[in-house]
């Protein structure tokens, strides 16, 4: 079996982690090694040959976009496989990346399907995809074994046990006014959206830490996962100023004491360690985010 040498750049190891335990779940013969920023990766590459870069983009001392100008500088690294594994899919950052010469795209959060279809495409390209197309070890079935799930317990079967709750039961339509409209998103301080893989929706900052936030959100038919990866945009500020912090979901609880609750709070745990992001959640704190107070179906 020919041997296919894999990088993962990013300075949130939740992040690493996730990718890494997809990766040899999926190709139990690929060899992974990882890097907390484009410095410590452009070292990396400059001591041994890599098949494929699965990059952040928002990393301390070197960006995802900066290693990939680098690479693109080097003549042996010139048609390097490089996926951009990013919460930035704004039309300018895609432009930017593309004539920077990115292979592919991943959006946070992502699903193990997401990314894996991601890295056959790219292996497939350089003729190494046949040689780790292997049966992958049986994966577990149960009621919440979800993707992210997955990833983190992959190869570790008794290092987390994780008892669920049934699914929750849909409402009878007869439960909810037929006529009634969702309600619009509180406005003002302590706005924000979240983002899953199963799409976005916008939410309220109950409270804010350099760790944490405490989040609010309406209920939806796909309600969201414990150990979910996702990412919460914040927009604060005159001049519109949005940070996108990367995270899972630590906890998921009803908002209100009835078992049929229109709104869910959720604590979302932060794993970014930039410095610029941890800046900025120090300044939406100092301005008093954390203060704002939220009504249900205000």
């Amino acid at each position: 079996m020919s041997k296919v040498n894999v990088l993962v750049v990013d300075d949130a190891p939740f992040i690493r982690d996730l990718v890494r335990k997809c990766l040899r779940n999926a190709f139990p013969g690929m060899t992974i090694d990882d890097a907390v920023n484009g410095r410590k990766a452009m070292a990396l590459l400059g001591k041994e040959p890599f098949d494929l870069v699965l990059c952040d983009w928002e990393m301390p001392e070197m960006s995802g976009l900066e290693l990939l100008t680098w690479c693109r500088q080097q003549p042996e690294l010139k048609h390097l496989q490089f996926i951009m594994v990013t919460s930035r899919g704004d039309k300018e950052n895609v432009i930017q990346a593309i004539q920077a010469g990115v292979s592919d795209f991943v959006g946070k959060p992502f699903t193990n399907e997401q990314l894996l279809t991601k890295v056959k495409k790219a292996l497939a390209k350089i003729g190494k995809l046949d040689s780790l197309m292997a049966p992958a070890p049986a994966r577990s079935s149960g009621a919440f074994a979800n993707d992210s799930l997955n990833a983190l317990t992959a190869g570790r079967p008794e290092a987390v046990k994780v008892t669920a709750p049934a699914p929750a039961k849909p409402m009878p339509s007869a439960a909810r006014p037929a006529a009634a409209a969702p309600a619009a998103a509180p406005s003002g301080r302590g706005q924000g959206q979240l983002r899953l893989a199963s799409g976005a929706q916008p939410c309220v900052i109950k409270a804010l830490s350099l760790k944490e936030a405490l989040l609010v959100v309406r209920r939806s038919e796909t309600l969201p996962q414990v150990l979910e990866g996702a990412v919460l945009d914040l927009e604060q500020g005159e001049n519109a100023e949005v940070a996108r912090l990367n995270g899972y979901l630590h906890a998921i609880v009803a908002f209100e004491p009835k078992p049929d609750s229109d709104w869910l709070q959720l604590t979302f745990k932060f794993v970014d360690q930039d410095a610029q992001k941890l800046d900025y959640l120090s300044r939406l704190i100092a301005r008093g985010t954390a203060q704002k107070h939220f009504t249900p179906g205000a």
